[in-house]
């Protein structure tokens, strides 16, 4: 069984929903944490950069196969392989989608727990008693794997509603919502005393900082904010339709990936040096730092403080919600497209199959540390399999599939939407994917390794 090939039913629809899945915990969390480590403005200059020379270009890339595939992220890849090897660079999308899933879904998880928590009043208390509540909750057999399965379901229930009344409905209603709080939000955090430390930190630049490893972390970053061969973008562009402008699109999608970053940033910095606390607490900050941050700042308005508390972890489960949904479709759309079955079983095989690996990461954090690979815990593994090397070996292989071999008639028709649009900057696009992207990705996988 199979059904009509559905597409997004608007333009605002289409663009909220493909941003939604490029803004995700990369920016509310990932994104201050590694300007925090790296000087601030200086890596934030950077990082637009990347986004401008490597993002676009790459999202272009995964938008030109996925609309002329017009199905699955392996499928599309598939037939513009003509049965050569290069195939498998769709299904290594797919399989990176599958995974990150899995694992994506216990922090998102987590998300969630810390919107009951806060809620509940759980979160008020010394800083020692903050970190050891995030310690004692994720290694607890239980309440994680609940909030993963929780979250899980939720993203169900989207999908298989389809992709107007289930992806771009949802989208509609989340993405207004996550930008009105995180306004709301960074309204709060600038007012506190002290906090234009904080705002001239985000945007005074600090270039004595600046050395190859920022600029390495600023490619890695844009790569990982916008989702990046993910099968995201492929299979979202898989809905388009034929009048899609994808480079107007793809940097509509840029813009608001940046803006909501910057604004994460602006909603953490002012707050963070308003109370003292160091911008590079790392990957700790959202569920250890941040609470402790709301409370001291809030001191003396403790209600403000527990509802900016309850407000930006409804923002971070907004935000994870939108990409596990686009995660999610990535394997539905190739459960169900190749398997010949309904979207409803689809999206059943995508839910159980990937709370059980979101189970087993879950538990390998906490008594069942034996759910170890390599001396990582399961959890750890997923990430660095997927993040250090599924993620730029993908992106790599795309550009090159892209720039080298399909054909470049092919790839001119579906920039330019077939002779209908001029295809401004076609030929520095196209230099970009050729050359420039591969090298940048390629510097990017080899210092993970310490190698450059």
């Amino acid at each position: 069984m199979s059904e009509e090939r559905a597409s997004f039913g608007s333009k605002i629809g289409m663009i909220l929903a493909t941003a939604g899945g490029a803004v995700g915990l990369g920016n509310v969390w990932r994104f201050p944490y590694m300007a925090g480590q790296n000087g601030g403005a200086a890596f934030i200059l950077i990082y637009i950069g990347c986004v401008l020379f490597l993002g676009i270009s790459c999202m272009v890339s995964e938008f030109i196969i996925g609309r002329h595939g017009a199905s699955n992220t392996a499928r599309a890849y598939t037939q513009l392989a003509h049965g050569t090897p290069w195939k498998w660079v769709g299904y290594l999308g797919v399989l990176t989608g599958f995974m990150i899933t899995g694992y994506y879904a216990v922090v998102s998880g987590w998300c969630l727990q810390y919107v009951y928590a806060s809620i509940m009043g759980e979160l008020h208390g010394d800083p020692q008693f903050v970190k050891s509540y995030f310690a004692a909750f994720s290694q607890d057999p239980v309440r994680p794997v609940f909030w993963t399965v929780v979250i899980l379901l939720i993203c169900h229930f989207v999908i298989i509603h389809g992709v107007r009344g289930g992806i771009e409905k949802a989208s509609k209603l989340m993405m207004p919502t996550l930008f009105v709080l995180l306004l709301v939000i960074v309204v709060a955090s600038c007012l506190l005393p002290g906090a234009g430390k904080g705002i001239s930190f985000l945007f005074k630049p600090d270039f004595t900082k600046v050395d190859s490893g920022v600029f390495l972390g600023a490619l890695g970053q844009s790569f990982y904010s916008l989702s990046i061969a993910m099968g995201c973008i492929c299979t979202y562009a898989s809905y388009f339709t034929r009048q899609t402008n994808l480079m107007k699109s793809a940097v509509q999608i840029s813009l608001i990936d940046t803006m909501v970053a910057i604004l994460a940033g602006l909603m953490i910095f002012p707050a963070a040096f308003s109370v003292g606390v160091n911008p590079d607490s790392g990957p700790s900050l959202i569920f250890i730092t941040l609470p402790n941050v709301f409370n001291q700042a809030f001191a003396h308005m403790p209600v403000i403080g527990w509802m900016i508390s309850l407000l930006f972890y409804v923002l971070l489960s907004l935000a994870a919600l939108t990409s596990l949904m686009s995660l999610h479709e990535v394997s539905t759309s190739f459960f169900y497209e190749e398997l010949h079955i309904t979207r409803k079983k689809g999206a059943v095989v995508v839910t159980v199959s990937t709370a059980l690996i979101g189970i087993f990461c879950s538990l390998s954090l906490g008594k069942m540390d034996f759910l170890s690979v390599g001396g990582k815990s399961l959890f750890d593994a997923f990430d660095f399999v997927t993040g250090q090397i599924m993620l730029p070996v993908g992106g790599f292989l795309t550009c090159l599939f892209v720039g080298w071999y399909v054909s470049k008639k092919i790839i001119r028709d579906e920039y330019t939407n077939w002779g209908t649009l001029k295809g401004k900057f076609f030929g520095v696009w196209f230099f970009l994917v050729k050359y420039v992207c591969p090298v940048m990705i390629l510097a990017i996988f080899l210092h993970q390794f310490g190698v450059i």
